[in-house]
């Protein structure tokens, strides 16, 4: 009879394996920003999955270390929120980066059971688009870094106008699953995916742009440290630099703040909206402001217009889970009269009711606002009540500390901006504060670490892209056919 030992390590494929599965999936992640070295990363995934499949029994444990590796090295700026105050929250940076990266590899680890028959390769292409798609819905969903981000920045990511993020994923899985077969049919054919897709993207980007919209607008990025944001003298000095940037030079149109850019509760200093609409010279300021209503907080996008009167608002639906506020936190609540994690007893943010679109009149059109993470949901964009002019979000990317986050942040920015085929402005705390086109191409920027303003002209809209008008309705519709034409195959194979 085997041992309890032995059978806790059914299938265990040996150390050598799981560590080069590691290695690998580390290797992916560099093609992730701010590297995008997709050179690389579509080989060393060709190589992961080969190394999935030859374990046979032990697959399973392969994809997990695997998918544990790359979500550590792409993941690895988890660790800059417990390093704000590392002397409280630093023992945690570790076990932060070890439990993300083996919980999102559970994804990977699943897909792996597909990985059988004479098809094994393919099926496990199929299967792990599958579960990067649902990564971006599973609990409430994190869908960054995706296999297909490694496009990002380069020519081929110009397909999500037709299939989304999920569509790049399968058309890189693919093509490594390809590549890993080293038959030279199944190799070309990779090389004709890759290429076909830079055409593809080339001439997109090589298309008319759309005319400008007259509208100007200020980017204000105060460059506030995390550690020094909420501390009473700084945020003073933080709120005063944000006036002296929104109060120089020529009159834009529209002053956008970053995320919780106002160190004080509106409802409670009606006085400081007053100084920022003063500041604004008659032109309407967009805030990020925390809002109350008795013990409630929600993270709100404010417009505010003459005399400092609120003329539109937003609120933050889409919450980052234990961040900004703790599940079932209401529930227990209302069920044991539990109030430490009730977000409706003010411990954390209320959700908004959802996504919305606010008319800013004239030149400025209709924008569709986002805050912060909100970005990185595909689904909250087309979730939208009716289509905008262009993309707008507020964001404090100062937690994501200097290295990848911010331009990870940035660069799933850029790709909303191609899937919908709308110019995406970007105003963020730290940096990057980018204007993007409606191709997603960087029309102007403030720098990572920088305080300073950039008055910008509003870059035009395209039409609805077929993602736009469908999501992920043909990539599912592929993923059956394919996975239909892989069953009839295998049927078909002699035995």
């Amino acid at each position: 009879m085997p041992s309890l030992r032995r059978r806790a390590i059914a299938g265990w494929p040996g150390t050598r394996l799981v560590a080069g599965a590691a290695l690998a999936g580390a290797l992916v992640a560099i093609g992730q920003a701010p590297l995008g070295w997709w050179w690389l990363a579509v080989p060393a995934l060709a190589l992961l999955l080969h190394l999935v499949v030859a374990a046979g029994g032990g697959r399973a444990w392969v994809a997990w270390f695997g998918g544990a590796g790359y979500f550590a090295a792409a993941l690895a700026w988890i660790v800059e929120p417990f390093l704000i105050a590392p002397e409280v929250y630093g023992w945690m940076a570790p076990f932060a980066v070890v439990l993300l990266a083996f919980g999102l590899a559970l994804f990977w680890m699943g897909a792996a059971f597909a990985a059988r028959g004479p098809f094994a390769l393919l099926w496990l292409a199929l299967a792990l688009t599958v579960a990067e798609l649902a990564r971006g819905y599973v609990l409430t969903g994190f869908p960054w870094a995706l296999i297909g981000h490694v496009w990002i920045g380069h020519a081929p990511a110009q397909v999500a106008a037709l299939i989304g993020p999920s569509g790049l994923t399968l058309m890189t899985l693919l093509a490594a699953a390809l590549l890993s077969m080293r038959r030279a049919g199944p190799m070309a054919i990779a090389a004709g995916v890759v290429a076909a897709a830079f055409a593809f993207g080339l001439w997109r980007e090589a298309q008319p742009e759309p005319a400008a919209r007259m509208a100007v607008l200020r980017l204000v990025q105060p460059n506030a440290e995390q550690s020094l944001k909420w501390d009473p003298d700084q945020a003073r000095l933080f709120f005063e630099r944000q006036l002296s940037f929104t109060a120089a030079g020529s009159r834009p149109d529209l002053v956008i703040w970053p995320e919780t850019a106002v160190p004080y509760l509106l409802e409670e200093y009606p006085e400081v909206a007053q100084r920022i609409a003063e500041a604004g010279r008659g032109s309407p300021v967009v805030v990020g402001v925390q809002r109350v209503e008795g013990w409630q907080y929600w993270n709100s996008l404010a417009v505010l217009g003459a005399g400092g009167r609120a003329t539109a608002r937003y609120d933050k639906h889409h919450l980052v889970p234990f961040g900004e506020y703790i599940p079932f936190g209401d529930a227990m609540y209302d069920w044991f009269g539990m109030v430490a994690f009730a977000a409706q007893q003010g411990n954390g943010y209320s959700p908004g009711t959802g996504p919305a679109v606010l008319d800013l009149g004239g030149e400025l059109g209709k924008a569709l606002p986002l805050i912060c993470y909100e970005a990185i949901f595909p689904q909250d964009l087309r979730a939208a009540p009716e289509r905008a002019d262009w993309i707008l979000q507020i964001t404090n990317d100062a937690w994501f500390g200097e290295w990848s986050g911010p331009y990870q942040h940035l660069a799933q920015a850029r790709l909303r901006a191609i899937e919908q085929g709308l110019p995406f402005v970007r105003v963020a705390n730290t940096g990057v504060s980018a204007v993007m086109d409606a191709r997603g191409r960087i029309v102007d920027s403030l720098p990572l670490g920088e305080a300073g303003y950039l008055d910008v002209r509003l870059p035009g809209a395209l039409p609805p892209t077929p993602y736009a008008r469908w999501g992920e309705g043909p990539v599912l519709v592929l993923l059956l056919g394919l996975a239909l034409g892989l069953w009839v195959a295998a049927r078909r194979r002699p035995a």
